[in-house]
């Protein structure tokens, strides 16, 4: 978790405000399927990163490393959303919002 305290102190402060609906209000089953999505993008985008590396070194975890990477690399996209995010979340909720009004 040190790790993505230190990821988080070089992101930009969390600026990504839900977009309001007509009423005023925002919908918070919109907002947190948007931030959800944002995490799982953002875990997609770290476990590209992981796969490149090379688990057969001295302090390799073995099998259990492969087993429970994915697990980790899903944490690290939810403490990244948490943290503010990559951006997207506020797009998506907007996406959202117009498909809700679109099937109505």
């Amino acid at each position: 978790m040190e790790a993505l305290s230190a990821l988080a102190a070089y992101m930009p402060a969390a600026t990504v405000k839900p977009a309001p609906t007509a009423h005023g209000a925002r919908d918070p089953r919109a907002w947190e399927a948007a931030k959800d999505f944002e995490a799982q993008f953002t875990a997609t985008l770290f476990q590209s990163m992981f796969d490149g590396m090379e688990q057969e070194n001295p302090f390799g975890g073995g099998p259990g490393e492969t087993m429970f990477r994915s697990l980790l690399v899903d944490q690290y996209g939810r403490e990244v959303a948490k943290a503010g995010g990559i951006g997207i979340a506020d797009d998506i909720y907007r996406e959202i919002l117009k498909l809700q009004e679109a099937a109505r």
